[in-house]
């Protein structure tokens, strides 16, 4: 990802959490690979995140047969709202989070 100035900038966990938790949110029941492309994840990494989420509440983890699927719980649509909640006062200091 590139900043205003053009330099590379990475995504903070948070961000990453957000970006998964809004992809399933939009989603409803989301797949891993819609999450991968709306997150912008690579297989790997989504897998880790997904994991994380799972075991902190903030998605649940159905199997249909051998596909998963993913929603978020009122926990995570918590963080989502925490979390922008974040954004706009940082984006008031003129941080990044």
């Amino acid at each position: 990802m590139r900043s205003e100035d053009g330099s590379l900038r990475y995504r903070s966990k948070g961000r990453i959490f957000s970006d998964i938790l809004t992809a399933v949110r939009l989603e409803g029941a989301a797949r891993p690979t819609h999450i991968l492309y709306k997150a912008n994840l690579s297989h790997d990494r989504l897998t880790k995140y997904l994991g994380m989420l799972e075991d902190s509440g903030l998605l649940n983890r159905k199997m249909d047969g051998e596909r998963a699927e993913y929603s978020i719980t009122p926990k995570g649509e918590q963080f989502l709202v925490e979390f922008r909640r974040m954004e706009t006062f940082a984006d008031a200091f003129g941080l990044e989070i």
